[in-house]
């Protein structure tokens, strides 16, 4: 959870700015080189719109897209009856415009069938992600573009050839309407065919274990680093000895579930249209009961209509999702190396591809931070920040547990933890030397040849000198 229940005493104890001077200086060097390939985000936004969300949900699913792409084809597919009086009336002897109907046919019959094998390699990709990797990471293949697209295209160009035998057979057209259907057609085909390459290029390598993890690692990448260029969502930060009033209200949810984002707007309209000030108590990932509160209301007494717009400011389902939630992506990544590792599966090269993706992924919380990033949006909203220690527990700690008897492992896991302690931060130091600390006694408990142990060890002590080396020097 990211944030606890407060103490009786009605004191928030705030946590620290993770980019103030003393806490998170800022660095240019390895993080920004072990962070340089990964993907920005477009937008410098801290948050979405609500609509804005909404639309994005819905264009992520297989349906958007094929809908789109069969209406358009049926709108193309009857342009023709409008554009037949413009056409000169020799142009469809000239032309060949009587091979529509052949080519139509053609269209109506493959179409459906590659549609169908589509369908059936994508559900069995799904299937083979959620086996090999883990379910939550089986979710990205059919928010895929790539196959959203193909699948799109070939149920568009479907019901283009089906619209247009209709058309045909009706005597819609006309001689001079075959034309334009002859040409639209021929249009069709040029993109069915290029689409089919893209296709069978991508086809092949969907639902492969190297291939699903990159999309995590993408997906996750964009998560962290839009949050860590806003890492209070917009809001204000909880200062140090930051409090709220003692007639403060906690406002709980109706429902339960994950919160999958704050719609920090809405927010920024109770707090300007009520004058009070909220204080989030359950970030992106928590989970949502009638229990421990969303957020404390400060201020007049909201009625009930105000904690009814509070509460639909949250977002609350029954899963997690990546937008606002950095965790959710490392732990998505863990669970990959911890399928990875278990016996059925026995692939400890997978456990260590995602130790080095997960370097890639805590570097990013390290890169500069730009001034424009530190700016208040919306005032009145006290947001909580993401704790390092968090974010290390999320990848490594799934990862040393399960890899504990396995050498390699083990010895890849010191190796990266010794890169992130490099860091010029000393957050990144005691984060890596705790965690190098455990993961060497849980090698002491699972290893059993001297030799294996003893490069753990050495390793390990090359971190904890790091650490220690760090505290000597600082002021």
């Amino acid at each position: 959870m990211f944030f606890a229940v407060p103490p009786p005493r009605n004191e928030l104890h705030a946590l620290p700015h993770p980019h103030s001077p003393h806490t998170h200086p800022a660095s240019d060097g390895w993080a920004t080189q072990l962070a340089i390939a990964l993907p920005r985000s477009r937008s410098n936004a801290p948050v979405t719109t609500r609509l804005q969300w909404l639309i994005q949900q819905a264009a992520r699913q297989l349906w958007f897209r094929a809908t789109a792409f069969s209406a358009l084809a049926v709108v193309t597919a009857l342009l023709g009856v409008l554009a037949k009086h413009y056409i000169p009336a020799d142009l469809p002897a000239k032309i060949g415009a009587d091979a529509v109907d052949n080519l139509l046919n053609i269209l109506a019959a493959s179409m459906l069938s590659v549609t169908i094998f589509s369908l059936s390699t994508l559900v069995s990709a799904n299937a083979s992600a959620a086996g090999n990797t883990t379910p939550r990471a089986a979710r990205l293949l059919s928010e895929n573009s790539k196959a959203q697209n193909a699948l799109a295209t070939f149920i568009g160009s479907f019901l283009f050839s089906l619209v247009g035998i209709i058309a045909l057979q009706t005597g819609l057209y006309g001689d001079q309407g075959r034309v334009v259907l002859y040409v639209v057609t021929l249009l069709v085909i040029a993109l069915i065919v290029a689409t089919l390459l893209g296709w069978i290029d991508h086809v092949t390598k969907l639902g492969r274990v190297g291939e699903t993890t990159d999309r995590v690692e993408d997906k996750a990448a964009r998560s962290m680093r839009k949050r860590h260029q806003h890492p209070f969502l917009g809001g204000e930060p909880l200062a140090a000895g930051g409090t709220w009033p003692s007639d403060a209200v906690a406002i709980q949810s109706d429902c339960f579930g994950y919160v999958q984002r704050i719609d920090m707007e809405a927010l920024c309209e109770l707090t300007a249209d009520h004058q009070a000030r909220i204080f989030i108590a359950t970030l992106p990932g928590g989970y949502a009961d009638s229990s421990r509160p969303l957020a404390w209301w400060a201020g007049a007494p909201p009625s009930d209509n105000s904690a009814a717009a509070l509460r639909k400011a949250f977002v609350v389902d029954d899963v997690r999702s990546f937008e606002q939630d950095p965790r959710f992506g490392l732990t998505v990544m863990s669970e990959i190396a911890s399928r990875a590792l278990s016996r059925a599966v026995n692939d400890p090269g997978t456990a260590i591809d995602v130790l080095g993706r997960a370097v890639r992924l805590l570097a990013i919380w390290a890169e500069p931070l730009a001034a424009e990033n530190r700016e208040v949006r919306y005032p009145g909203i006290h947001v909580p920040p993401l704790e390092l220690d968090d974010l290390f527990d999320d990848i490594f700690t799934p990862i040393a547990r399960d890899g504990a008897a396995i050498v390699e492992v083990g010895i890849r896991l010191q190796k990266m933890l010794r890169t992130l302690a490099g860091l010029d931060d000393p957050r990144y130091r005691a984060a890596a030397c705790r965690h190098s600390a455990l993961a060497l006694a849980r090698a002491e408990a699972g290893l059993t040849l001297d030799d294996d142990l003893r490069k753990v060890r050495e390793l390990a002590d090359e971190v904890r000198r790091m650490g220690t080396t760090q505290q000597t020097h600082s002021p």
